[in-house]
């Protein structure tokens, strides 16, 4: 009996195995999967690189600002010094002209308190008198010892002195017309008070002091 084949397809022999057509293989391949991997690891370093560079500028920057202000401030500071300095230098100018004038008043103003006191003081007169700077001894002569101790109250009372003894008192009997007494005094110097500024006058008074005068 004769077959036809119509198909036109060889058959297969027996005992031959068929010959294994090959099949393209499924999914990327490796050489793929590197190069993206390779391209995504190289935009993350490139993206570091670019923050890392702006961070520096920036820090740059900051720095550049912060050299600047320190200079100015170093100015500024130097003239502040500067400042102070002619600030301490005019006022110890100030105060020795203050110091030069209490010197010239001072003393004037303080003998003529002194010496008012005395003179109002019956029965007394002095001969002699020694400063020390902190205190002042006064030698004189009393008709009485009650004489003394009025000097001795109206010394205290003018407020030149802290504390007013007496060191010494006898009878003196060179003068034998009358009865004399020989007295020394220690009067301690008070702390110099500062003198109240005065307020300036107004044109209203100040023409008034002028119709007065």
């Amino acid at each position: 009996m004769i077959r036809i084949n119509l198909l036109g397809v060889p058959k297969a022999r027996k005992g031959k195995r068929a010959a294994a057509v090959s099949t393209p293989s499924e999914g990327p391949s490796a050489i793929l999967v590197g190069f993206i991997m390779f391209v995504l690891t190289a935009g993350v370093l490139g993206y570091l690189y670019q923050h890392i560079k702006k961070q520096h500028g920036d820090l740059e920057q900051d720095l550049a600002k912060a050299i600047q202000e320190n200079q100015r401030l170093s100015s500024v500071k130097a003239i502040y010094e500067k400042t102070q300095r002619e600030s301490a230098q005019f006022q110890r100018r100030v105060d020795v002209i203050k110091q030069l004038q209490s010197a010239q008043t001072g003393p004037v103003d303080f003998l003529n308190k002194v010496a008012s006191t005395i003179n109002g003081t019956d029965a007394v007169w002095l001969q002699a008198m020694t400063d020390d700077g902190r205190s002042i001894d006064f030698t004189g002569m009393a008709l009485s010892p009650n004489a003394v101790a009025d000097l001795m109250v109206n010394l205290q009372k003018t407020g030149l002195f802290k504390s007013v003894e007496i060191k010494e008192t006898s009878q003196d009997s060179a003068i034998k017309e009358m009865q004399a007494f020989k007295f020394e005094l220690v009067c301690e110097k008070a702390a110099a008070q500062p003198q109240p500024p005065q307020a300036p006058q107004t044109p209203a008074q100040t023409k008034t002091d002028n119709k007065k005068a």
